[in-house]
């Protein structure tokens, strides 16, 4: 029989030290075994914080874009009366668009570079619709045009002004309503201004 080697009091030190090594194979077993020691660079920042913070993991693409750098269609910039709402069923109601604060007769201004595509009345109100390329399109109501329809606009030009409330989406109230469609899909305009995707957070501990 082996002789048991006695204690030493170095015994304990290496068990210690021993419990990162442990850690740190549960934790590569936790986000895919030998393949988190090859993941992209982004994902080894997050993974090498701090005991204790929390890391954030590069966000997802999502459905809605971000970073394209269309400018608000309204100065200054107006406060924000009604969300983005889409129905759960296109048949269904909802709120296609988003409603922005401000006075009639306002100046409304091309978000982005585009073609105006339509400039006139839709049933009850004056509507005016940019094809912006990259099958997205803005429609403003109630809003009547002051750019002729096949007329080039550059981003931040005037397109039309803000027709009285009775006229529009708010009335009586005066507001503006702004939609954007990716081919027939509704989206958020306010998601082509404002980076509005969640940020994904890795669990830690």
């Amino acid at each position: 029989m082996t002789p048991r080697m006695p204690l030493t009091g170095r015994e304990p030190l290496r068990i210690l030290t021993a419990v990162p090594s442990v850690c740190a194979l549960a934790l590569s077993a936790a986000v895919g075994g030998p393949a988190a020691a090859q993941a992209p660079p982004a994902a080894q920042v997050a993974l090498a914080q701090p005991v204790g913070a929390s890391p954030t993991l590069p966000r997802p693409a999502g459905a809605q874009p971000s970073g394209y750098g269309w400018a608000w269609p309204l100065e200054p910039r107006p406060a924000v009366v009604r969300q983005f709402d889409p129905p759960r069923r296109p048949w269904l109601s909802g709120h296609r668009g988003a409603d922005l604060g401000a006075v009639r007769g306002a100046e409304v201004r091309s978000p982005q570079a585009g073609t105006v595509v339509f400039s006139g009345w839709v049933v009850d109100r004056p509507v005016v619709t940019i094809d912006h390329g990259d099958g997205l399109r803005s429609s403003f109501e109630p809003v009547v045009g002051t750019a002729t329809v096949g007329a080039a606009i550059a981003r931040g030009e005037p397109v039309g002004a803000l027709a009285p409330g009775e006229a529009g989406h708010c009335g009586p109230d005066d507001c503006l309503h702004w939609g954007v469609r990716r081919g027939d899909e509704y989206v958020d305009p306010l998601a082509f201004i404002e980076d509005r995707r969640p940020s994904v957070l890795l669990p830690w501990g």
